[in-house]
């Protein structure tokens, strides 16, 4: 018969007898004893109930470290655990905080089944990255995840949080809710697909997800893409250090790599730079419409196939030499070269409105966010050649754009602000944007007037604000590197800067800032770096 198979000491069983003999073998290592408690409505018997009673008896009959009990809501021990409604199942609620709001029904006997190991060795079996993320969560975290017995996704998810609860249960509480038992959390929730999984009420996962990047939501309360694995050694020796993990910093990475140098990202923020808090990409080669988020969890994602990134480091100073040496918040680098990737992250006027209403409204780059104004209302804030140059680009667009400036004269080369009275762009002189109005979006700002001291609102749909960018060089100039009259990193047609071996990329350059541009200058200064280790240029300019 095709349902007989051999087992290892010779003799034929079922596959079914084979998986109780695997099952009684696994409950039979654990350690201790697994106290469950199930709570039912007195005189509903539904089938919730019915498959709760009956998966947790046939687990009974494997092993004896099952004890099972079963009240009613109205029994003395409903009060003890604060049970309100059923059914719900508690898993050895005298140490750990689990509640089951359903039954393991379908795909959920695997949740339950690997629950109660998990529980009964008193081990949560995560792997050293996820055990070490869990154990820097210092505050309680109530998790709930919702799940289907029909979903083959929603046993690694819950699971998940079950290990968390296992590694850390003074800390860390969990309620598995099946979305057909408690329609109305499932609603109340928004929980319209699952697994869906929150943390005390916020949305950290959407969807199965490793442990790592479970355990990294889970400490950071947002969901969490990727996951960068954490690296301890207190010295690390490469070909190139990369300083920002933007566009270029990424590309440079990928770059480098491939080229056969051994690399290394270091980023003291957050990955991606100003694309991470960009909402949407409209131009970038390949994608028609992409969340900025979304387009750096891609990159990032790429190059951790090829260069380890450590981030949240800063790096506090570089020691030029042969080798040289990078002295970060957390460790020492060795490295051939560097490379300064560092970006440059636009002004912004400080006015009241500005952050909150960022992404709704107000915006700092023409190029990308200009197409979505066509036809609308927006004003153009500043008066240089940045602002003059995007005014225009907006004009061509069809936007209909006022350009705002505090003085009575543009400070912008004299054929722009010829073109820009010639396109018939209107100007409001003498104007300083005092708070920019709306509650969800734009609607318009409050001006002052310098010369007549009067403030007014004007309707807009959007705010566009171009009073310059701020080279992030604080390092650059620390170590001495030049930089050009307008506070950009100086370097030449390859990419290196004043001191031999220290290279740049990216929007601390200046030039145009745009993704696409940043991520080729991070290609060209990983390549020149490849052939310069080759054939070193600062051997040539001893001699």
């Amino acid at each position: 018969m095709e349902d007989i198979i051999e087992n290892t000491e010779g003799s034929s069983v079922s596959p079914e007898e084979e998986f109780k003999r695997g099952l009684k073998k696994a409950f039979d290592r654990m350690d201790r004893e697994i106290k469950l408690i199930l709570f039912t409505e007195r005189g509903k018997d539904d089938v919730f109930v019915q498959a709760t009673r009956e998966i947790i008896g046939i687990f009974r009959t494997l092993t004896d470290k099952i004890t099972f009990r079963e009240y009613s809501l109205d029994h003395k021990m409903a009060k003890k655990y604060k049970i309100k409604t059923a059914p719900v199942l508690l898993i050895h609620p005298e140490v750990y905080n689990i509640r089951w709001m359903g039954a393991p029904m379908g795909e959920e006997v695997r949740t339950l089944l690997e629950a109660l190991l998990l529980v009964g060795s008193g081990n949560s079996w995560l792997g050293d990255q996820a055990r070490n993320v869990i154990r820097k969560i210092d505050s309680p975290r109530n998790v709930k995840v919702f799940v289907s017995v029909t979903c083959p996704y929603c046993p690694q998810q819950a699971v998940n949080a079950v290990k968390a609860v296992v590694e850390k249960p003074d800390l860390i509480s969990l309620e598995i809710i099946d979305v057909q038992s408690r329609q109305d959390l499932a609603v109340e929730y928004g929980a319209q697909g699952v697994p869906q999984t929150f943390a005390n009420d916020l949305l950290i996962g959407q969807g199965a997800q490793s442990e790592e990047v479970f355990a990294d939501s889970l400490r950071k309360l947002e969901p969490q893409t990727i996951f960068i694995p954490e690296i301890t050694a207190d010295l690390v020796e490469v070909d190139i250090v990369i300083v920002g993990g933007g566009p270029a910093g990424l590309t440079s990475g990928i770059y480098a790599v491939r080229s056969g140098l051994k690399a290394a990202i270091v980023e003291r923020g957050a990955l991606g730079g100003q694309v991470a808090t960009t909402p949407v990409v409209e131009n970038y080669p390949g994608f028609t419409q992409v969340g900025g988020k979304t387009l750096v969890d891609i990159m990032v994602s790429h190059a951790l196939q090829y260069v380890p990134i450590f981030q949240g480091e800063e790096v506090v100073t570089i020691n030029p030499g042969e080798p040289m040496e990078v002295l970060t918040s957390r460790r020492k680098f060795r490295t051939k070269t560097v490379l300064l990737a560092t970006g440059a992250s636009h002004r912004s006027l400080g006015v009241p409105g500005e952050k909150r209403l960022s992404g709704r409204g107000v915006s700092y780059c023409s190029t990308c966010d200009g197409p979505l104004f066509k036809g609308k209302s927006v004003m153009m804030i500043g008066g240089g050649d940045s602002a003059v140059t995007e005014a225009l680009h907006l004009y061509h667009m069809g936007v209909k754009v006022t350009l705002v400036h505090r003085q009575e004269k543009l400070r912008a080369q004299e054929f722009l602000t010829r073109n820009l009275l010639e396109s018939g762009i209107p100007v409001l002189w003498n104007s300083e944007v005092r708070d920019i109005l709306g509650e969800t979006r734009v609607e318009g700002l409050s001006l002052y007037n310098n010369k007549t001291r009067k403030t007014s609102k004007i309707p807009a749909d959007g705010v566009f604000i171009s009073i310059g960018y701020a080279p992030a060089v604080e390092l650059a100039l620390k170590i001495g590197v030049k930089l050009t009259p307008d506070g950009y990193i100086q370097r030449d047609e390859r990419h290196r800067t004043s001191i031999a071996g220290i290279y740049s990329a990216g929007d601390v350059e200046g030039g145009y800032k745009q993704i696409v541009t940043a991520a080729g200058q991070g290609a060209e200064a990983a390549l020149a770096i490849f052939e310069d280790l080759i054939n070193p240029y600062w051997l040539k300019q001893k001699n």
